[in-house]
This record gives C-alpha cells, structure tokens and sequence, in this order.
C-alpha cells in the first residue's frame, strides 16, 4: 500500500522548509511568489492533500468555498471555475459552485445574513443581477470576492481587467486596419450592465482618440453575450443600407454568432468584415476562421480570487478591499489577419 504523502515530503521535493510548505498550504503572504510556484509543483506532483478536517472543525469552519456565477454554459465561466479549483484545492478548499442565471433573489441569498450556514467559509461572486447597492447591503461578516464589474466598497475584494483599456484597444486595432465603419455589439444600458457599458466606453475612447465619431446606429444591445445574441444582432447591422465593415463583440461567443450571420450571407471574414472578441476562449481558438480576442489572464484572476478569500477567512480583522486588475493582451488571429495570424 502507498504511504500517504506528508507536509516534510514536500517540503524536501521543493527544497524548502516544512514551514513554508505549511505557509503556502495555508495561503498566508509571508512567502515569495518564486517559492510558492516551487512549492505548489511539489505539491502537484507528489498528490499532497493536506488534513484540514480536524483543522477546520477546530477553527469552526468547513473547508469549503462557493463559487457563484450567472452561467455555467458560458465557456468563460467554466474555464475560469477550473483554475479556481485548482487553485483551492492546493490548499486544502473544496468548491461549491451555483448558477443564478442572474437571478437578483438568487444572487441576494448568497451574500445575505446567516447565508453560510456552516456550508461554506466565503464566496468568489460573480453578481450580474445586483447592483452597487444591493452588494452594499450584503452580511460583512461574509468574506467575499467579486469578479466582473462591481468596484469594491472597500470591505471585500474585486478582481478583474481593465475592461475600458482592454475594448479600446481592440476597437483601435479595427481601425489601424483601415476600416471606416465599427460595429460594437452587446451594449446593456442599464443598472447592471456596468461591464458591456465599460466596454462601450472604450469602444467609444478609441474613436475620439483618433478624431473619429461612432455611429450611434452600428451600437447594438444586446441581452446577453451569446452566440445568438450576436447573430441576430449581425443580421440587423447587414441590412443596414450601409452596414459594417468591422464590428468589436462584447464576447467570443457573440463574435462566433457574428461571424456566422456574415459568412451564411456569402460575405467574408475579414475580408469584407473583419471580427474581434473578447474572452479568449477555447472556442475562438478552433473556430473557422480563428477569432481575434481580448485575453484576460483567466490563471491570474482565478489564483488572486482564491488567494484573497483565504487570507479574509484566515484574518482575525478583515483587511480592507482591494482593486486587483489582472493584465490582458490582444491576440490576433484569423477574423482579422486572414490566414497568417500574428499576436502582440
């Protein structure tokens, strides 16, 4: 029978101290990131699982973390919940996931008070159908993350990019291309569509960067950011009387939606309209054509999220909130560079 991995096997496979394994197992900051990474491989390799039963029970908590997020059928989502996952277990966390499909009753019962129930120890949150307030109102005994576009309030952590940079960029790269007319698609104006306005927002920063006014007509809304969502919206901005040559998608998944009304009507891509996206998701990266993208670094957002909730359910006094941006880069692929894609 296999003897069971222990903290000193790790300890010796990483080179370092079986207290700064315990460090990193238990998530606390005193440890450099090179070391982490180092130790974190080890534990990997070796299939360490640290004993947090007894720990937990002792310390009155359960081990566990709630994920929550609006779909579990956006790929974005799911590639992310991996890396939270990953992420957890390494020191020793379960994790809860729940879809609210945007349910603003739904969302309000997880960050509400007495919502945990010994069921789990804090909440990477991901709201679509709260706002500002509501997440204001929240238990603040809860230690919580948000992930998208709700700032925090300075008694929990947000993590996510820079979404107006990011859309500037891409909206900049359709026009370094020459083309006159940009479609954005999936403009929510209203309460809770702060990331689709944000992206708006860059779209529209782009255009007065280079003296340029949008047409208000070639801005399209939309309910969600699903393929669907972006093939209706691409078969209204074609039968314009002068439709796009180039349209920003407010996801990959619109931009797979877009990319399909524009083929089906015999057009090509990027020839006559050229198609960015946002999310770099597996998707894009096999469709035909290939899909130019905004990447966020999902590794880096799921790693901050999992390592802040942690440090908020092992602190005595809450540290105060934090605005972490994770960095983004745009790839260029086949939807704008035809067939010899390029990335900066």
């Amino acid at each position: 029978m296999r003897r069971e991995v222990t903290l000193r096997d790790v300890a010796e496979l990483a080179g370092v101290s079986s207290r700064t394994v315990s460090n990193v197992v238990n998530g606390y900051a005193n440890v450099t990131e090179r070391t982490r990474e180092r130790v974190q491989r080890a534990v990997e390799q070796l299939g360490y699982r640290p004993n947090v039963l007894a720990r937990n029970l002792a310390q009155g908590r359960s081990g566990q973390i709630a994920v929550v997020v609006p779909y579990l059928d956006t790929p974005y989502f799911s590639e992310l919940l991996q890396s939270v996952i990953r992420t957890a277990r390494v020191s020793g966390y379960n994790v809860l996931i729940d879809q609210t499909d945007g349910d603003p009753e739904h969302e309000r019962a997880f960050i509400a008070d007495g919502s945990r129930r010994l069921l789990f120890d804090g909440v990477i949150f991901s709201p679509l159908g709260l706002d500002q307030q509501a997440l204001a109102s929240r238990d603040h005994n809860l230690p919580l993350v948000v992930l998208g576009e709700r700032s925090s309030d300075g008694s929990f952590d947000h993590v996510g990019i820079d979404d107006v940079a990011a859309s500037r960029q891409a909206t900049e790269h359709l026009i370094d291309m020459g083309r006159k007319r940009i479609a954005a698609i999936g403009d929510q104006p209203y309460a809770t569509g702060e990331a689709a306005q944000r992206r708006t927002r860059g779209f529209r920063e782009a255009h007065a960067a280079r003296g340029i006014t949008p047409r208000e007509d070639l801005i399209i809304s939309t309910p969600r950011f699903n393929r669907p969502d972006g093939a209706h919206a691409m078969e209204h901005l074609l039968s314009l009387a002068e439709p796009p040559d180039a349209v920003f998608c407010y996801s990959d998944l619109v931009a797979l939606g877009a990319i399909r009304t524009i083929v089906s009507r015999g057009l090509r891509v990027p020839e006559d309209v050229a198609v960015v996206g946002y999310d770099d998701i597996e998707d894009g990266r096999f469709s035909n054509p290939t899909v130019t993208t905004i990447s966020p670094d999902k590794e880096m957002i799921a790693a901050t999220a999992v390592e802040r909730l942690l440090l908020r359910i092992r602190s005595s006094t809450p540290p105060p909130g934090l605005e972490l941006c994770a960095p983004h880069r745009l790839i260029i692929r086949e939807s704008t560079a035809g067939r010899t894609p390029t990335a900066r």
